[in-house]
């Protein structure tokens, strides 16, 4: 019996490590069920400090210009906006979106307390219990409470390193890509699955679950990988590393294997300096990729996706010598989706004088969390944020149809 169980404990390990592009969590959930009850839910995390008063302009506010003389978005280039508000120019590919009310933007928001380091502030962005023992990612707790057992309820998608939102006990898994979920070195992968198979057909759920569920994901990706894909509508996706992570994501929305949430991480925003010659570019790539998406999943497709950007901290309201901006608080996040009530920005604007700012920067008027919290109680279907969130109430913004 103990040599049996060596076996099996160095055949999982063994297919663990040759899995390429791939990482899988293996711990079950405690809560039943596989199908999602509601919206596919898409967390797009744009890291290194997005700058949310370049993206979503506050032209009204005339402090805006003030504080960045060098490097503020001319009034006369914005587009989609109002007499307050308007977005990037290089966010034209989205335009379309936000002009149907598909495509929306909260502002002024961001973390409970200013924190300037990018790993302490994403820590706590991606765990979101501040002053409580909760050490899962707040993904986790919402894939749990939705009911996820399935690996492929739950991607992280882009990178096949464990992502730290979903860190936990619902099984989830971690894509590079749908295409390099293979074993390695196997061009067929039958013989090694039906031994694991039987190898731990007689276990405990407790010793057979991770053998279980590598099979099965497995699997699925096999009957995915079968079926190709070419995206629908006239999607263009860019050959970018978000480029090809949200047209994976698509692919798994509409191979049906039962995706309730994934997430997706997009670098580089960490603009110090020289903000005028990186930001377009990041932008326009951002813009093009998530309207490819939007487009590929066609109408009918975006009624069932609800996606959410944020990020661990805004910049500084004021520019640096460097015609950059360094790490600041408040920001900005889109909201993407069939029930969005886009078009327009939400949320309380605080002001840009020197009197309204927190240390410098813009002061955060809405708790990130609520507004995620909106989207899964209206959008997925979920009744008790409260677990996903401890202590924190869904906005009250309209933020959702």
């Amino acid at each position: 019996m103990l040599n049996c169980e060596c076996k099996r404990r160095t055949l999982v390990g063994g297919a663990l490590a040759g899995l390429t592009g791939a990482m899988l969590s293996t711990k079950l959930a405690f809560a039943a069920g596989n199908s999602p009850r509601g919206d596919v839910f898409v967390l797009l995390s744009l890291r290194g400090g997005f700058d949310g008063l370049s993206a979503v302009v506050p032209a009204g506010d005339p402090a805006y210009y003030r504080a960045r003389p060098g490097i503020a978005v001319p009034r006369s280039k914005l587009i989609g906006g109002d007499r307050f508000w308007g977005l990037h120019p290089a966010l034209a590919p989205l335009l379309p979106f936000w002009k149907s009310g598909r495509l929306g933007a909260v502002q002024a928001v961001g973390q409970p307390a200013p924190n300037r380091s990018h790993f302490a502030a994403m820590e706590e962005l991606e765990r979101a219990a501040p002053g409580t023992s909760t050490r899962t990612g707040w993904l986790d707790r919402m894939a749990g409470g939705l009911g996820v057992t399935d690996p492929f309820g739950a991607v992280s998608v882009g990178s096949a390193r464990p992502a730290r939102v979903l860190d936990g006990p619902a099984p989830n898994v971690g894509l590079s890509s749908v295409d390099a979920f293979v074993l390695n070195g196997e061009a067929d992968t039958k013989p090694i699955a039906a031994t694991m198979a039987a190898l731990w057909a007689d276990a405990p759920a407790a010793l057979g679950g991770a053998a279980t569920q590598l099979l099965a994901a497995l699997g699925t990706a096999r009957t995915v990988q079968a079926n190709g894909y070419t995206p629908a509508h006239g999607a263009s996706y860019p050959d970018t590393e978000l480029g090809r992570a949200l047209r994976d994501v698509a692919r798994l929305i509409k191979a049906e294997v039962g995706l309730t949430t994934a997430t997706v991480d997009v670098g580089d925003w960490d603009m110090h300096e020289n903000l005028n010659r990186r930001m377009p570019g990041q932008l326009a790539d951002l813009a093009a990729a998530l309207a490819a998406f939007a487009t590929d999943l066609g109408p009918d497709g975006l009624n069932r996706v609800t996606l959410v950007t944020i990020s661990e901290f805004g910049r500084r309201v004021a520019e640096n010598g460097s015609a950059g901006l360094d790490h600041g608080y408040g920001n900005a996040m889109f909201l993407l989706g069939g029930h969005v009530n886009g078009g327009k920005v939400h949320g309380r604007w605080p002001g840009l004088a020197p009197v309204k700012l927190v240390g410098g920067d813009l002061a955060v008027t809405t708790d990130y969390r609520s507004v995620i919290a909106d989207a899964l109680r209206t959008r997925c279907g979920m009744t008790d944020t409260a677990a996903v969130f401890p202590g924190v109430r869904p906005a009250s913004l309209g933020l959702f149809r």
